[in-house]
């Protein structure tokens, strides 16, 4: 499945499309701290881990600015695309740290040869899904949803809960950490 996910294009643009609608939606509610319009101040990333050849605003990050003087608050709408401030795209955080659980060594290592990810930062990956996720609010309200969860095997558990084919679960816990990805609600 990954690799089918890393290379389609369609994907991607797919991901950039909920982007721009999730920036949209922060865009029309307006600035959180005065209600002020927000205007465009969006940002390049240079993501890691991305296997085919897409656009220049695939690397972009949708972000705004409140218009008015004395506020200029920043906005940072959430993203399916970016897991806040991490460099490699949410999809490989997702993907590589499922792959922990019931993959074998060698398919790891051709994953980790293809999106150049080295093994101390998947380590990392995993220890931030098992301690630092677990933590946020967001987990703490959300897990109900998803009980019994083994937050040992996280994101894999997650990933079995949603339906459909393994794109459409893809998207759909893209879709569910949203909350964390941008915003107020980080879980760093």
């Amino acid at each position: 499945m990954y690799q089918s996910v890393l290379s389609d294009t369609r994907f991607h643009d797919l991901l950039l499309e909920f982007d721009r609608e999730l920036a949209e939606n922060a865009r029309n509610a307006g600035c959180g701290k005065c209600r002020g319009v927000l205007h465009s101040a969006r940002y390049w990333r240079k993501p890691r881990g991305r296997t085919c050849c897409v656009g220049p605003d695939h690397d972009r990050r949708f972000s705004f600015c409140c218009a008015r003087d004395g506020c200029r608050s920043r906005t940072t709408p959430a993203s399916l695309r970016f897991l806040a401030r991490k460099v490699y795209l949410a999809t490989i955080v997702v993907l590589v740290s499922m792959m922990q659980h019931g993959v074998t060594e060698g398919r790891l290592e051709r994953l980790n040869e293809s999106v150049r990810v080295d093994r101390r930062t998947v380590l990392r990956w995993l220890q931030w899904w098992r301690n630092a996720f677990t933590a946020t609010a967001f987990w703490r309200n959300a897990r109900a949803s998803f009980s019994p969860v083994e937050q040992g095997r996280l994101p894999a558990t997650l990933f079995e809960r949603f339906h459909g084919e393994a794109v459409e679960r893809l998207i759909a816990l893209l879709r569910f950490i949203s909350p964390i990805t941008g915003g107020k609600a980080h879980a760093f």
